[in-house]
């Protein structure tokens, strides 16, 4: 049976190609290309992977994913369509479902939503992984939030994190959308922010908050 992640994984890889290589994408300066570079540098090249979060690494990581930007774009979406490579540690039981689903999903609606867009829904099997995970995104994501944040869904189930003496501000939404808040892809979000004026321009110093 299919993960979900795999799952996502096809569906990125899928609008990977039908974007092209210059389609552009809500990563800050990638094209579509560089995006796919990423991606089968991040599973394949564990030397150069470490530079994604460790800032003194950052160069190398950056030399390598320029070189993999450069191969045939046919050549990158295929790769990473099939999956890491056999010495990858994506391939131990388990890592690829708790690595890569937020990671693919984020990705997916990066290549998706950069473009005018429709509303598609997410299935409940998937909402309800990504809901599972939106504690330790909230917490641990790319950005932290400045504030305490109070985040809903529609059917009324939160999650509060807190951030000693800070305001708190409440974001709205489901939880693919609360996802792609939290990883400051918040201007294409379908989310509603509540919260003091000065608590909210805050937050939106860090994190995107939604076009009005």
């Amino acid at each position: 049976m299919s993960s979900l992640a795999q799952g996502e994984r096809a569906r990125l890889s899928g609008l990977l190609s039908s974007a092209g290589p210059e389609g552009p994408t809500l990563c800050a300066g990638w094209l579509t290309r560089d995006l796919a570079a990423h991606l089968v540098v991040r599973e394949g090249r564990p030397d150069a992977a470490a530079g994604i979060r460790v800032r003194p690494l950052a160069g190398w990581t950056r030399r390598v994913q320029d070189r993999a930007a450069a191969r045939p774009y046919g050549e990158l979406v295929k790769s990473f369509r099939s999956g890491p490579p056999a010495f990858s540690p994506f391939n131990l039981p388990g890592v690829d479902e708790a690595a890569n689903l937020v990671e693919y999903f984020v990705h997916a609606e990066d290549v998706r939503r950069a473009v005018p867009f429709e509303p598609e829904p997410v299935a409940p099997e998937l909402a309800e992984a990504l809901w599972k995970r939106v504690p330790m995104v909230a917490r641990f994501g790319d950005a932290s939030s400045p504030v305490s944040l109070r985040l809903v869904r529609p059917d009324g189930r939160e999650v509060a994190v807190r951030r000693r003496g800070r305001p708190v501000v409440t974001v709205t939404g489901e939880p693919g959308e609360l996802v792609l808040f939290l990883y400051g892809r918040g201007a294409r979000a379908s989310v509603a922010v509540d919260g003091e004026p000065s608590a909210v321009a805050e937050l939106a110093g860090v994190l995107a908050l939604p076009e009005d």
